[in-house]
């Protein structure tokens, strides 16, 4: 009788893993060097593997810096085509929707500033996503806006802007994490102060949201 192979043996299981293992390390050495400053020597002592082994998962640096780039951005990009549809009520949605964008800046800080980075660096990298999928994107969400204002549910003076604006809000905890900390007389920022950040945001978001009116 064959023995069944374990979920680890399967096949692909150990690329797979091996695979994250790279990104989350190359995450972290990218957002404090830049692709510039950053060696494949830096990211396979980061993540424990031989430089061969990165090499053979990601052939040069400048591809496994985009595939780091990709990831952040499909992570931010999937959060939003879950909260903000057309079928979910407006408060609900874009509360869910700041929530999973806050709790990603507390705990992948590195991903946000490594988008940062490459955006301070001119966007070469991410130029053309920025022009097809993400314009889309936009562009989607553009139109879950409109449609809740037609049904009179908020009220905003531009959809496109106010998704920068919710974009600037979230991401603006790990960017600008030190500074705010700082101020706030701590090394750090606390779960008190992502949690007390939150309420902020969700208040004035709140305010864009209409309620919805019995017989309308």
């Amino acid at each position: 009788m064959t023995k069944q192979k374990k979920p680890s043996e399967e096949p692909g299981v150990p690329r797979r893993n091996n695979s994250k293992q790279i990104l989350d390390a190359a995450e972290k050495v990218f957002s404090v060097h830049g692709l510039s400053g950053t060696r494949i020597e830096d990211i396979a002592r980061a993540c424990g593997l031989p430089k061969a082994n990165v090499l053979y998962y990601f052939s040069t640096k400048e591809k496994l810096y985009k595939a780091t780039l990709e990831r952040v951005l499909g992570h931010w990009l999937a959060n939003a085509e879950l909260h903000l549809s057309a079928e979910q009520d407006p408060a609900e949605g874009l509360r869910q929707y700041v929530l999973s964008k806050m709790a990603f800046s507390q705990k992948h800080p590195a991903a946000s500033r490594l988008f940062m980075h490459e955006l301070l660096a001119g966007g070469r990298h991410v130029r053309g996503f920025l022009k097809t999928t993400m314009r889309e994107h936009v562009a989607n969400r553009v139109t879950v806006f409109k449609i809740w204002q037609e049904k009179g549910l908020i009220q905003i003076a531009d959809p496109v802007h106010f998704l920068f604006l919710l974009w600037a809000m979230t991401q603006s905890y790990a960017d600008m994490q030190v500074q705010y900390a700082t101020l706030l007389g701590r090394p750090r920022l606390t779960q008190a102060d992502f949690e007390t950040g939150t309420e902020a945001i969700l208040q004035l978001v709140n305010a864009a949201c209409l309620q919805k009116r019995d017989g309308n």
